[in-house]
Protein backbone atom coordinates (compact mmCIF):
# COMPACT_ATOMS: atom_id res chain seq x y z
CA UNK A 1 0.00 0.00 0.00
CA UNK A 2 1.27 3.32 -1.11
CA UNK A 3 1.28 5.98 2.07
CA UNK A 4 0.47 9.36 1.00
CA UNK A 5 1.45 12.60 3.34
CA UNK A 6 1.15 13.66 6.53
CA UNK A 7 -1.65 13.94 9.60
CA UNK A 8 -1.63 16.91 11.69
CA UNK A 9 -3.24 16.52 15.40
CA UNK A 10 -2.97 19.00 17.99
CA UNK A 11 -4.39 18.74 21.89
CA UNK A 12 -4.65 22.57 22.18
CA UNK A 13 -5.46 26.03 20.87
CA UNK A 14 -1.45 26.78 20.91
CA UNK A 15 -0.85 23.61 19.14
CA UNK A 16 -3.04 23.94 16.74
CA UNK A 17 -1.06 27.41 15.66
CA UNK A 18 2.06 25.34 15.29
CA UNK A 19 0.33 22.31 13.76
CA UNK A 20 -1.00 25.05 10.96
CA UNK A 21 2.68 26.50 10.81
CA UNK A 22 4.44 23.04 10.09
CA UNK A 23 1.39 22.30 7.84
CA UNK A 24 2.24 25.23 5.82
CA UNK A 25 5.41 24.26 5.23
CA UNK A 26 5.74 20.00 4.99
CA UNK A 27 1.99 19.84 3.09
CA UNK A 28 -0.33 16.98 4.76
CA UNK A 29 -3.88 17.65 6.74
CA UNK A 30 -5.17 18.79 9.87
CA UNK A 31 -7.61 17.27 12.01
CA UNK A 32 -10.48 19.31 13.40
CA UNK A 33 -10.84 20.17 17.10
CA UNK A 34 -14.29 18.87 16.62
CA UNK A 35 -13.25 15.77 15.62
CA UNK A 36 -13.26 12.59 17.50
CA UNK A 37 -9.30 11.29 17.71
CA UNK A 38 -9.97 7.68 18.12
CA UNK A 39 -12.01 8.31 15.03
CA UNK A 40 -9.17 10.22 13.28
CA UNK A 41 -6.22 7.91 14.05
CA UNK A 42 -8.41 4.61 12.38
CA UNK A 43 -9.05 6.93 9.60
CA UNK A 44 -5.55 8.24 8.84
CA UNK A 45 -3.17 5.51 10.44
CA UNK A 46 -3.49 3.30 7.28
CA UNK A 47 -3.09 5.62 4.77
CA UNK A 48 -0.44 8.49 6.08
CA UNK A 49 3.05 8.43 5.95
CA UNK A 50 3.51 10.05 9.46
CA UNK A 51 1.14 11.29 12.02
CA UNK A 52 2.65 14.15 14.06
CA UNK A 53 0.84 14.80 17.28
CA UNK A 54 1.58 18.12 19.04
CA UNK A 55 0.90 17.80 23.13
CA UNK A 56 0.86 15.26 25.49
CA UNK A 57 2.54 11.92 24.28
CA UNK A 58 0.96 9.70 26.83
CA UNK A 59 -2.39 10.90 24.95
CA UNK A 60 -0.45 10.63 21.34
CA UNK A 61 0.52 6.56 22.26
CA UNK A 62 -2.63 5.60 23.91
CA UNK A 63 -3.98 6.81 20.27
CA UNK A 64 -2.18 4.82 18.47
CA UNK A 65 -1.54 1.54 20.42
CA UNK A 66 -4.76 -0.23 19.17
CA UNK A 67 -3.54 0.39 15.98
CA UNK A 68 0.07 -0.93 15.83
CA UNK A 69 0.50 -3.88 13.55
CA UNK A 70 3.85 -4.59 12.37
CA UNK A 71 7.81 -2.86 12.25
CA UNK A 72 7.67 -2.64 8.70
CA UNK A 73 4.04 -1.64 8.33
CA UNK A 74 3.18 0.91 10.94
CA UNK A 75 3.98 4.83 9.83
CA UNK A 76 5.80 7.38 11.48
CA UNK A 77 4.56 8.66 14.54
CA UNK A 78 6.02 12.11 15.94
CA UNK A 79 5.07 13.87 19.09
CA UNK A 80 5.93 17.97 19.90
CA UNK A 81 5.01 19.81 23.04
CA UNK A 82 2.63 22.80 22.04
CA UNK A 83 5.81 25.18 22.44
CA UNK A 84 7.69 23.64 19.81
CA UNK A 85 10.75 22.79 21.69
CA UNK A 86 11.31 18.99 21.37
CA UNK A 87 10.16 16.62 18.23
CA UNK A 88 10.33 13.04 19.60
CA UNK A 89 9.90 10.09 17.27
CA UNK A 90 7.91 7.53 18.87
CA UNK A 91 7.04 4.85 16.17
CA UNK A 92 9.22 4.04 12.71
CA UNK A 93 12.06 5.73 13.11
CA UNK A 94 14.08 4.23 10.50
CA UNK A 95 11.92 2.53 7.83
CA UNK A 96 8.94 5.12 8.69
CA UNK A 97 11.33 7.47 9.00
CA UNK A 98 10.20 9.31 11.75
CA UNK A 99 13.53 10.25 12.87
CA UNK A 100 14.66 12.31 9.24
CA UNK A 101 11.08 14.02 9.96
CA UNK A 102 11.88 14.58 13.46
CA UNK A 103 14.70 16.69 12.54
CA UNK A 104 12.99 18.09 9.39
CA UNK A 105 10.37 19.57 11.61
CA UNK A 106 13.00 20.33 14.24
CA UNK A 107 14.33 22.55 11.38
CA UNK A 108 11.12 24.12 10.68
CA UNK A 109 9.82 25.17 13.91
CA UNK A 110 13.77 25.72 16.19
CA UNK A 111 13.14 22.46 18.02
CA UNK A 112 15.54 19.78 19.35
CA UNK A 113 15.10 16.37 17.17
CA UNK A 114 15.11 13.36 20.45
CA UNK A 115 16.69 10.78 18.83
CA UNK A 116 16.85 7.46 21.09
CA UNK A 117 17.60 5.00 18.31
CA UNK A 118 20.60 3.16 19.62
CA UNK A 119 22.34 2.86 16.29
CA UNK A 120 21.99 6.41 15.52
CA UNK A 121 23.27 7.59 18.81
CA UNK A 122 26.47 5.55 18.19
CA UNK A 123 27.09 6.14 14.52
CA UNK A 124 26.37 2.69 13.85
CA UNK A 125 25.17 0.93 10.60
CA UNK A 126 21.72 0.71 10.74
CA UNK A 127 20.22 -2.27 8.35
CA UNK A 128 17.01 -1.31 8.29
CA UNK A 129 18.11 2.34 7.17
CA UNK A 130 20.31 1.10 4.27
CA UNK A 131 17.26 -1.30 3.38
CA UNK A 132 14.98 1.74 2.54
CA UNK A 133 17.84 4.04 1.23
CA UNK A 134 18.80 0.69 -1.25
CA UNK A 135 14.79 0.40 -2.17
CA UNK A 136 14.97 -3.04 -0.79
CA UNK A 137 11.88 -4.88 1.38
CA UNK A 138 12.87 -6.54 4.95
CA UNK A 139 11.66 -9.71 4.92
CA UNK A 140 12.06 -10.63 8.29
CA UNK A 141 11.81 -7.19 10.57
CA UNK A 142 12.36 -8.82 13.59
CA UNK A 143 15.65 -9.89 12.88
CA UNK A 144 16.92 -6.42 12.58
CA UNK A 145 17.67 -5.82 16.28
CA UNK A 146 19.92 -9.26 16.21
CA UNK A 147 21.89 -7.41 13.28
CA UNK A 148 22.03 -4.14 15.24
CA UNK A 149 22.98 -5.49 18.77
CA UNK A 150 25.94 -7.35 17.19
CA UNK A 151 27.33 -4.20 15.79
CA UNK A 152 26.32 -2.34 18.44
CA UNK A 153 28.98 -4.57 20.80
CA UNK A 154 31.38 -4.23 17.60
CA UNK A 155 31.46 -7.62 16.49
CA UNK A 156 31.53 -8.53 12.83
CA UNK A 157 28.45 -9.06 10.17
CA UNK A 158 28.66 -10.23 7.21
CA UNK A 159 26.78 -9.19 4.16
CA UNK A 160 25.96 -11.81 1.30
CA UNK A 161 25.24 -10.53 -2.26
CA UNK A 162 25.88 -11.00 -5.22
CA UNK A 163 25.81 -7.63 -6.67
CA UNK A 164 28.97 -5.72 -6.05
CA UNK A 165 28.37 -2.78 -3.65
CA UNK A 166 29.93 0.64 -4.30
CA UNK A 167 31.38 2.88 -2.11
CA UNK A 168 33.61 2.35 1.36
CA UNK A 169 31.89 -0.39 3.50
CA UNK A 170 31.15 0.47 7.15
CA UNK A 171 32.94 -0.83 10.36
CA UNK A 172 32.39 -3.89 11.20
CA UNK A 173 30.83 -5.27 8.14
CA UNK A 174 31.95 -7.90 5.69
CA UNK A 175 30.89 -9.14 2.61
CA UNK A 176 31.01 -12.91 2.58
CA UNK A 177 28.90 -16.23 2.29
CA UNK A 178 26.93 -17.79 4.47
CA UNK A 179 25.36 -14.17 5.22
CA UNK A 180 23.96 -12.90 8.42
CA UNK A 181 21.92 -10.23 6.31
CA UNK A 182 21.58 -11.63 2.62
CA UNK A 183 20.42 -9.68 -0.48
CA UNK A 184 18.91 -11.78 -2.82
CA UNK A 185 15.38 -12.26 -4.64
CA UNK A 186 14.98 -16.04 -4.05
CA UNK A 187 14.23 -17.19 -0.52
CA UNK A 188 17.41 -17.70 1.70
CA UNK A 189 15.97 -19.74 4.21
CA UNK A 190 18.05 -20.21 7.86
CA UNK A 191 18.64 -17.56 10.49
CA UNK A 192 20.03 -14.74 8.33
CA UNK A 193 18.17 -11.02 8.03
CA UNK A 194 17.27 -11.36 4.26
CA UNK A 195 16.98 -8.01 1.94
CA UNK A 196 14.56 -7.93 -1.16
CA UNK A 197 16.29 -5.59 -3.66
CA UNK A 198 12.68 -4.05 -5.77
CA UNK A 199 14.24 -5.34 -9.72
CA UNK A 200 11.90 -7.51 -11.13
CA UNK A 201 9.55 -6.68 -14.23
CA UNK A 202 6.71 -9.42 -14.59
CA UNK A 203 5.33 -9.41 -18.30
CA UNK A 204 2.25 -10.74 -18.62
CA UNK A 205 -0.20 -12.11 -21.30
CA UNK A 206 -3.25 -13.16 -20.44
CA UNK A 207 -6.51 -14.23 -22.56
CA UNK A 208 -9.98 -11.80 -22.48
CA UNK A 209 -11.82 -11.77 -19.61
CA UNK A 210 -9.33 -12.80 -17.31
CA UNK A 211 -10.23 -12.20 -13.47
CA UNK A 212 -7.54 -10.47 -11.22
CA UNK A 213 -8.24 -13.58 -8.86
CA UNK A 214 -6.95 -16.08 -11.51
CA UNK A 215 -4.08 -13.75 -12.30
CA UNK A 216 -3.24 -14.03 -8.55
CA UNK A 217 -3.42 -17.65 -8.25
CA UNK A 218 -1.02 -18.21 -11.52
CA UNK A 219 1.50 -15.83 -10.24
CA UNK A 220 1.43 -17.11 -6.68
CA UNK A 221 1.96 -20.53 -8.08
CA UNK A 222 4.57 -19.14 -10.17
CA UNK A 223 6.74 -17.77 -7.60
CA UNK A 224 6.11 -20.53 -5.44
CA UNK A 225 7.44 -23.12 -8.34
CA UNK A 226 9.94 -20.77 -9.30
CA UNK A 227 11.29 -19.68 -5.92
CA UNK A 228 10.77 -16.21 -6.84
CA UNK A 229 9.77 -13.60 -3.63
CA UNK A 230 6.64 -11.58 -4.92
CA UNK A 231 8.58 -8.63 -2.70
CA UNK A 232 11.08 -8.10 -5.67
CA UNK A 233 8.67 -7.08 -8.50
CA UNK A 234 9.20 -3.49 -9.29
CA UNK A 235 6.66 -3.60 -12.15
CA UNK A 236 4.70 -5.23 -14.90
CA UNK A 237 4.45 -4.88 -18.24
CA UNK A 238 1.93 -6.39 -21.47
CA UNK A 239 0.81 -6.00 -25.05
CA UNK A 240 -1.26 -2.36 -25.56
CA UNK A 241 -4.09 -4.29 -26.53
CA UNK A 242 -4.52 -5.36 -22.60
CA UNK A 243 -4.65 -1.94 -21.65
CA UNK A 244 -8.06 -2.20 -20.43
CA UNK A 245 -7.83 -5.95 -19.59
CA UNK A 246 -10.21 -4.94 -15.96
CA UNK A 247 -8.41 -8.13 -14.84
CA UNK A 248 -4.99 -7.75 -15.27
CA UNK A 249 -5.44 -3.49 -14.00
CA UNK A 250 -6.95 -4.87 -10.76
CA UNK A 251 -3.96 -7.20 -10.25
CA UNK A 252 -1.40 -4.77 -10.57
CA UNK A 253 -3.24 -2.36 -8.53
CA UNK A 254 -3.85 -4.65 -5.42
CA UNK A 255 0.03 -4.94 -5.65
CA UNK A 256 1.15 -1.28 -6.10
CA UNK A 257 2.52 -2.14 -9.67
CA UNK A 258 3.25 -0.07 -12.08
CA UNK A 259 2.25 -1.31 -15.68
CA UNK A 260 3.36 -0.54 -18.89
CA UNK A 261 2.22 -1.41 -21.91
CA UNK A 262 3.88 -1.80 -25.69
CA UNK A 263 2.64 -2.24 -29.03
CA UNK A 264 3.70 -5.40 -31.25
CA UNK A 265 5.84 -3.72 -32.89
CA UNK A 266 7.95 -2.40 -29.62
CA UNK A 267 7.94 -5.97 -28.58
CA UNK A 268 9.15 -7.76 -32.21
CA UNK A 269 12.10 -5.20 -31.59
CA UNK A 270 13.02 -7.05 -28.72
CA UNK A 271 16.44 -9.04 -29.22
CA UNK A 272 16.91 -12.23 -27.88
CA UNK A 273 15.78 -15.67 -28.53
CA UNK A 274 12.32 -16.47 -26.89
CA UNK A 275 9.41 -19.08 -26.43
CA UNK A 276 7.83 -18.53 -29.42
CA UNK A 277 3.94 -18.96 -30.16
CA UNK A 278 2.33 -19.04 -33.70
CA UNK A 279 -0.89 -19.00 -32.22
CA UNK A 280 0.16 -16.01 -29.90
CA UNK A 281 0.75 -14.42 -33.15
CA UNK A 282 -1.80 -14.94 -34.93
CA UNK A 283 -3.40 -13.43 -32.55
CA UNK A 284 -1.93 -10.35 -30.95
CA UNK A 285 0.36 -9.92 -33.99
CA UNK A 286 3.80 -10.86 -32.25
CA UNK A 287 5.09 -14.47 -30.89
CA UNK A 288 5.62 -13.71 -27.49
CA UNK A 289 4.05 -11.43 -24.76
CA UNK A 290 5.09 -12.29 -21.96
CA UNK A 291 9.00 -12.90 -22.05
CA UNK A 292 9.80 -9.91 -25.06
CA UNK A 293 7.29 -7.42 -22.77
CA UNK A 294 9.15 -7.71 -19.09
CA UNK A 295 13.01 -7.84 -20.64
CA UNK A 296 11.84 -4.29 -22.68
CA UNK A 297 10.28 -2.64 -19.60
CA UNK A 298 13.14 -4.08 -16.93
CA UNK A 299 16.16 -3.70 -19.32
CA UNK A 300 17.76 -6.17 -17.95
CA UNK A 301 18.01 -10.40 -18.95
CA UNK A 302 15.82 -12.28 -18.30
CA UNK A 303 15.58 -14.36 -15.74
CA UNK A 304 12.48 -17.09 -15.78
CA UNK A 305 10.96 -17.89 -19.13
CA UNK A 306 7.26 -18.00 -20.04
CA UNK A 307 5.28 -19.56 -17.22
CA UNK A 308 2.07 -20.35 -18.55
CA UNK A 309 -0.77 -22.00 -16.67
CA UNK A 310 -5.18 -21.33 -16.76
CA UNK A 311 -4.85 -18.51 -19.97
CA UNK A 312 -2.33 -16.82 -18.07
CA UNK A 313 2.03 -16.68 -19.25
CA UNK A 314 4.09 -14.79 -16.76
CA UNK A 315 8.05 -13.78 -17.34
CA UNK A 316 10.40 -12.15 -15.28
CA UNK A 317 13.57 -10.15 -16.50
CA UNK A 318 16.22 -8.36 -13.82
CA UNK A 319 16.77 -5.17 -14.28
CA UNK A 320 20.13 -3.67 -13.19
CA UNK A 321 21.03 -3.08 -9.63
CA UNK A 322 24.02 -1.28 -8.42
CA UNK A 323 23.75 -0.65 -4.63
CA UNK A 324 26.11 1.00 -2.83
CA UNK A 325 27.07 1.94 1.29
CA UNK A 326 24.73 4.69 1.73
CA UNK A 327 22.89 4.28 4.97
Amino acid sequence: MVREGLGFAAFTERGRTLAGRLQSVLGGTLRSAEEDLGAWVEKEFPHREALIFIGAAGIAVRAVAPRLRRKAEDPAVIVLDEYGRFAIPLLSGHLGGANALAERIAQVCGATAVITTATDLNAVFAVDLWAKRQNMTILQPERIRTVSARLLRKERVRIECRWPVEGTIPQNLEIGSPGDVVVDYRPAGGEALQLVPHLLCLGVGCRRGISPEMLEQVFTRFCEERSILPQALAGAASIDCKRDEEGLLRFCEKRDLQIRFFSAEELKCVPGCFSASSFVEKTVGVDNVCERAAVLAGGGELIERKYAADGVSLALAEAELRPDWSW
